[in-house]
């Protein structure tokens, strides 16, 4: 049987779900004002923008809680 899944690995989970959709959401309204990532180069844009997500869910992680472990 799985070990129970950490409320820290959920909480990135779900920070990086919330933030991404954000992220997409403000894209998709700004499409047409190239201002918003106007300033990256095409090659580096996509990566760049997957920084924000990731570095939101790897705070998430850090800062919840940790479960206690039973060493046996």
């Amino acid at each position: 049987m799985a070990a129970p899944v950490e409320k820290k690995v959920t909480a990135g989970t779900v920070a990086t779900y919330l933030a991404s959709t954000g992220l997409l959401a403000i894209l998709a309204a700004a499409k047409d004002n190239a201002e918003l990532v106007g300033f990256l180069p095409d090659a580096l844009a996509p990566f760049i923008l997957a920084i924000v997500p990731t570095a939101i869910a790897f705070v998430s992680g850090w800062a919840a809680k940790h479960s206690p472990r039973i060493h046996a």
